[in-house]
């Protein structure tokens, strides 16, 4: 996971030695989006009949692939293709890494709440996104060919990680017979349809509020606030990542309603504080507004997979589950896109200001509308 986020801090890098606009950077995050959403769909099932150990196998050696495309080019339709390797590679480990690492710590805990399980696996999923842009900062920063090193070093952790596999326990029965290939069935309970698109409109908000800063905060960081400090480039996506993924640690065993009342309150609180500080401009009153917003986007989206599995009829809740995931990465990729194109007409601060502004009455919306309907299960 870390690995994915890696070029986050290096795309003024490309855009220095290249020209490309902002634009472009966002079309070269999109591929990535792109790959894990047709990954999504084509393979993140299969990991029930072909072995949950096999299939992060084949996601490590896909991420391999991409680590040795980056570091052949640095021209944009390379790192188009580059980055859509990769996200493939996140597609087939999102899904499969998180049931393996649910259904290991039953095997090692067995009368452990699984809500504990999940969150777990969910903050360490977002751990591993945090990590990623606060090391390519360093790589930027401090150590030679930040466009060659940091896809060497991870090629080489990557390897490793597979081999580390080989000793992982398998915790499917993988069938002498594989069954007839078919691409990722979704499902939508019938039964709660509003229900449901209010939960997968909230994991769409959510995860536009990481798109943003996962694609663009370099460019916000330059065009702003004038700084070209890398390593605060990469910082500032990793406190994002990291603030979602602590806050769904910390109140992992708080109330469904209270964790949305609190995701609204960050939100909102943190998106209002990311826009006054781009208008200020303050960069503290900013970089504080990206880690309080961090927290609230976590949590949302905790609210919106929670939501989604109550819904779920257990027997296709994969299939339903897949529906929300695909819509988030839509979110991660689409938002970011209008942005970058935005930034090719009108002032970064205008776009930054007008994007907080949507984005905070989206969250604020689905968060609002998520906990009526917590109430009203009674969760």
């Amino acid at each position: 996971m870390a690995y994915s986020t890696v070029p986050t801090p290096l795309y003024p890098l490309y855009q220095q030695l290249d020209g490309f606009p902002p634009f472009v950077i966002t079309v070269v995050f999109a591929a990535y989006a792109v790959g894990v959403i047709v990954s999504l769909y084509l393979a993140g099932h299969v990991s029930d009949w072909l072995g949950r150990r096999r299939v992060l196998l084949i996601a490590v050696l896909v991420s391999a692939i991409s680590a040795v495309l980056f570091s052949l080019t640095t021209e944009v339709p390379g790192l188009i293709v580059a980055r859509f390797v990769n996200g493939v590679s996140i597609g087939m480990l999102t899904a499969t890494a998180t049931a393996h690492l649910g259904e290991l710590r039953a095997r090692a805990r067995p009368d452990e709440n699984t809500i504990v399980a999940a969150s777990i696996s969910g903050a360490v999923n977002l751990g591993g996104l945090s990590l990623g842009p606060l090391l390519g900062g360093v790589f930027a920063e401090f150590l030679p060919d930040p466009l060659l090193l940091p896809h060497q070093v991870f090629l080489v952790a990557l390897l490793v990680a597979g081999l580390a596999l080989l000793l992982v326990p398998e915790t499917v029965d993988v069938p002498e017979t594989a069954p007839a290939y078919r691409p990722q069935r979704l499902s939508v309970p019938a039964d709660a349809r509003r229900a449901f698109l209010l939960a997968a409109f909230g994991a769409f908000s959510a995860f536009s509020v990481l798109g943003l800063f996962t694609s663009l905060a370099p460019t916000f960081l330059v065009q702003t606030f004038q700084v070209r400090d890398h390593l605060l480039a990469g910082a500032t996506s990793f406190a994002v990542f990291a603030s979602a993924a602590l806050g769904q640690l910390l109140l992992v065993k708080v109330g469904a309603r209270l964790q949305l009342s609190i995701a609204v309150a960050g939100c909102a609180v943190g998106l209002a504080a990311v826009a006054a500080g781009a208008i200020a401009p303050q960069l503290g009153v900013f970089l504080a507004g990206a880690v309080v917003s961090g927290f609230g986007v976590g949590l949302l989206f905790k609210g919106s997979i929670g939501t989604a599995v109550a819904l779920a009829d257990p027997a296709r809740r994969g299939e339903t589950l897949a529906v929300v995931f695909l819509v988030a990465y839509t979110g991660l990729a689409v938002p970011a896109l209008a942005a970058g194109a935005a930034l090719n007409l009108v002032a970064a601060t205008t776009v930054l200001t007008v994007f907080a502004a949507l984005v905070l009455a989206a969250t604020a919306t689905a968060g609002v509308l998520l906990r009526a309907r917590s109430a009203a299960a009674g969760r």
